[in-house]
């Protein structure tokens, strides 16, 4: 009697030792897609003997005091991007002539930027600031050039020269006639001097 209960106690633990072993792994959870990164629309670009020219940055209705402030921030932004791109030039000396319009033309550098600031605030309200910055930013990235970086880094030199001239108080006309001009610049040369245009010519066999 004594062995069937020791018997049975066993058989009954044996049938509760399930309960107790060690959970079951859950299932390895499914990663989590990255996230989806957003891009702003790329810049306003036109192809010319088949190379890219970067455009101005498309702008809201503007007042007439705007429109100088918005020529300034152009004139101000193509003659830094001058003095990034065009070092290869010491006689262009687009390094010193920048930092020399900065110096003398600063009262109204900074009379464009709070300008342009009250433009935005007019249309954007909070977001002004922001609105200024991309503005910024797309406007020097309007200035980028590759194809035609030697006629760019002319037409800057002189351009950032000329405004060292101008009487203080005067830049906002100076910088409406002279943007269209960087601008123009922008444009690569004909397909005489473009790399795109070249054909490669076939070489002789080279006899053994």
């Amino acid at each position: 009697m004594r062995t069937s209960l020791l018997t049975g106690l066993l058989g009954a633990a044996l049938a509760v030792a399930p309960a107790f072993a060690a959970p079951a792994k859950k299932p390895a959870r499914t990663p989590k897609p990255p996230p989806v990164l957003t891009v702003e629309a790329p810049l306003a670009v036109v192809r010319v003997n088949g190379q890219v020219v970067p455009q101005a940055i498309a702008m809201k209705a503007m007042t007439p005091a705007e429109a100088e402030a918005n020529a300034i921030w152009n004139l101000r932004a193509g003659l830094n991007v001058a003095a990034l791109q065009c070092q290869y030039s010491p006689y262009l000396a687009t390094v010193k002539t920048y930092n020399d319009l900065l110096k003398h033309h600063s009262a109204e550098l900074a009379a464009a930027q709070a300008t342009m600031l009250g433009h935005f605030k007019r249309y954007d309200g909070t977001r002004a600031l922001n609105s200024f910055d991309q503005y910024t930013t797309k406007t020097y990235n309007s200035f980028s050039t590759l194809d035609a970086q030697f006629a760019f880094c002319v037409a800057s030199a002189g351009a950032g020269r000329g405004a060292l001239f101008v009487v203080k108080g005067a830049l906002g006309k100076y910088a409406l006639v002279q943007t269209p001009i960087l601008r123009l610049s922008l444009i690569p040369p004909g397909p005489r001097y473009s790399f795109a245009s070249l054909v490669p010519v076939p070489l002789p066999p080279v006899e053994g």
